[in-house]
């Protein structure tokens, strides 16, 4: 078997640079789209004993584009550096591990504290997982989609770990003469 050619191969960059992208733009312009207050309302269930407002407050729509965008704009930025590192680092297989890992490291530490923050602001309804809205679920469904990914290119799953598959150029002569 082959090893993997790229820091960044065909399945993570698919997952990456279109996948994520296109999930954080969608995401923004559905916040642009459909601010309303059941969007608001359906992050997180509400105490029965206090239901959720009828109109946001404008403070609160401001955080929540605000924090649209910057999604967004993490996408884009994703987008945009691991096309350059395939298309312009093609040959330098351990500059590019480097500059995407550089990309991987905050992203990772990301997802992990997204999904702990999610779980803690949710309070002592965080493990009532029946009360949970749709909107709570397809963030920690689709947060985890990202997660485990990035935890399986940190532990160099199906792509190049200079570490693991740098052939020294000794042995290159030797396998090319065979």
């Amino acid at each position: 078997m082959q090893a993997p050619q790229s820091a960044i191969p065909d399945f993570y960059y698919a997952l990456f640079a279109f996948y994520e992208p296109a999930l954080t733009i969608l995401g923004f312009i559905g916040h642009i789209c459909l601010m309303d207050s059941q969007t608001h309302n359906t992050q997180a269930p509400w105490p029965v004993d206090s239901p959720p407002p009828t109109t946001i407050p404008r403070a609160s729509v401001v955080s929540v584009i605000q924090l649209a965008h910057v999604c967004a704009l993490m996408g884009v930025v994703n987008f945009f550096v691991l096309t350059a590192v395939r298309r312009h680092l093609a040959t330098q297989l351990v500059v590019q591990e480097k500059i995407v890992r550089a990309l991987m490291i905050p992203l990772l530490i990301g997802d992990i504290v997204h999904l702990y923050v999610t779980l803690w602001a949710l309070g002592d309804d965080r493990w009532d997982v029946a009360r949970w809205s749709p909107m709570l679920w397809t963030t920690v469904i689709i947060g985890l989609t990202l997660m485990i990914p990035r935890i399986m290119w940190h532990l160099g799953l199906w792509r190049y770990v200079d570490t693991r598959d740098n052939v020294p150029v000794q042995e290159q002569v030797v396998l090319h003469e065979k």
